[in-house]
């Protein structure tokens, strides 16, 4: 990887060389008297990281974060002051900079606040790549730059430093669990190890020990000749990822429980035991603590599971997010289905900001799928999204207001009236999608072909 770049603009020639001089074995750095001089290199290539001195001839350092952030909105600037002037320094972060450094700079003080604010870089880069990876996986729960993402991001980035520190991830049915638990294990030193998922409640219960933590040859009936590798040892060296823990039974509890104390278990039947490096990455969407107060998990193991805890939001509580994730999966089923469906209209961005996500993730992924796979026109439209259901339901209810007289001994026009009701379906539909056609076709479940015709009949 290319290192750092940094660039220094100060009016002190002084400053600029023996800023440069102490950081240039690490860094690639530029220097600049002007904040003009620099802002304008940064259009040729904006550098990560901006030293800034606030008190700058022509253009102060004050406006020169202003146009800095307006253009780079990721940049990372930390400010240089000559005096710690408080006021102007708060001024500073609310604009945007991540720290200061007071005149005479320290160089110690100095490389540590640089280390500092390249960590967030670094974190921001990580980001990036874990986001492109995202794009290869079913449901992308990373791609967005919410503050409650950027959060949990953070905090997977410092647990992934250890490799065997247990992990419990908390969250809704749909809202990542799962990629959060890959994040972690592609940011760890196991990252070039397995990455074994298990969803515990997909398991039948008197299975999920021998799964687990495997058997020896001739341990029960049915067991395989040469016995059976668990599902622990097919992660060494990796993560084994426990979806839905709360399911397991106390039996299975207990070894876990002895694996995380001692990393050591015993495979059903065997004499000995089994050593195996491999870190415990658990999830559920139950309250475990709740199940602790109840005897049904054990506290033990509750609290060797969740050394780190990651509470990974849902989509409800990341609302910024739902607009990137929607263009995303409409990209992708606009290629998976060969259709020309290029942006959501704005309509259709009004409701699905307003909608009440019970599914997380995957219910947005479903309703693009859904919206793409019916679309007939370049923008999606807010019938594509909605559902069916609802829309017909609506209309339903609305005709039966109007009301038909009832079959009586006198007879019926049966012709007359299904004629009335076919107009006044064709024109509910046409109102329900604003004059449009294609659209009022697909509320009647027919082509448009069809629509025309009988359209024209009544």
């Amino acid at each position: 990887m290319d290192p750092y770049s940094i660039s220094i603009i100060d009016d002190e020639e002084s400053i600029r060389q023996s800023v440069r001089l102490a950081l240039q074995s690490q860094y690639r750095v530029s220097v600049f008297a002007t904040a003009e001089d620099g802002i304008a290199a940064m259009e040729e290539g904006a550098p990560d990281l901006v030293l800034l001195d606030i008190g700058l001839p022509g253009m102060n350092g004050i406006e020169a974060l202003q146009a800095i952030m307006a253009r780079f909105p990721e940049m990372a600037v930390v400010m240089i002051t000559a005096y710690e002037d408080v006021q102007t320094v708060v001024q500073a972060m609310r604009h945007g900079a991540q720290d200061y450094v007071v005149k005479p700079l320290s160089g110690e003080g100095l490389l540590q606040t640089i280390r500092n604010a390249m960590e967030r870089v670094r974190l921001r880069r990580e980001l990036f790549v874990l986001q492109e990876q995202c794009l290869q996986e079913d449901m992308p729960w990373c791609l967005g730059e919410s503050g409650a993402l950027q959060g949990v991001m953070e905090l997977v980035g410092m647990v992934a430093k250890s490799p065997d520190t247990p992990v419990l991830i908390m969250g809704e049915t749909g809202s990542g669990k799962e990629l959060v638990a890959r994040a972690v294990h592609f940011r760890s030193p196991n990252f070039q190890g397995p990455f074994v998922a298990v969803n515990c409640a997909a398991i039948p219960k008197e299975l999920i020990e021998s799964e687990l933590f495997g058997y020896e040859a001739g341990a029960f009936s049915g067991a395989r000749p040469g016995g059976k590798k668990g599902l622990i040892e097919e992660a060494h060296g990796g993560t084994l990822f426990l979806d839905e823990i709360g399911d397991l039974l106390p039996e299975a509890q207990a070894k876990l429980l002895r694996y995380l104390d001692s990393g050591e278990f015993f495979r059903i039947g065997a004499g000995k035991s089994t050593r195996v490096q491999a870190r415990i990455v658990s999830a559920t969407n139950h309250n475990l603590k709740e199940m602790v107060e109840c005897k049904q998990f054990r506290p033990e193991l509750y609290y060797r599971l969740g050394v780190v805890t990651i509470q990974v939001p849902s989509l409800n509580a990341r609302r910024a997010d739902i607009l990137p994730l929607a263009l995303f999966f409409l990209k992708r089923f606009s290629i998976k289905f060969g259709k020309k469906v290029e942006d959501i209209s704005a309509g259709a961005r009004k409701l699905l900001l307003a909608h009440h996500f019970v599914g997380n993730v995957r219910e947005l992924k479903n309703m693009i799928e859904r919206g793409v796979l019916v679309s007939q026109g370049r923008l999606l439209e807010p019938l594509d999204i909605s559902e069916p259901e609802a829309t017909g339901s609506v209309m339903a209810r609305e005709s039966c207001q109007e009301g038909y007289p009832p079959l009586t001994p006198a007879g019926f026009d049966l012709e007359g009236a299904l004629h009335a009701m076919e107009r006044h379906f064709i024109e509910e539909a046409l109102r329900h999608a604003g004059g449009n056609e294609s659209m009022a076709a697909r509320l009647l479940r027919m082509n448009h072909h069809t629509f025309r015709y009988r359209k024209k009949k009544i």
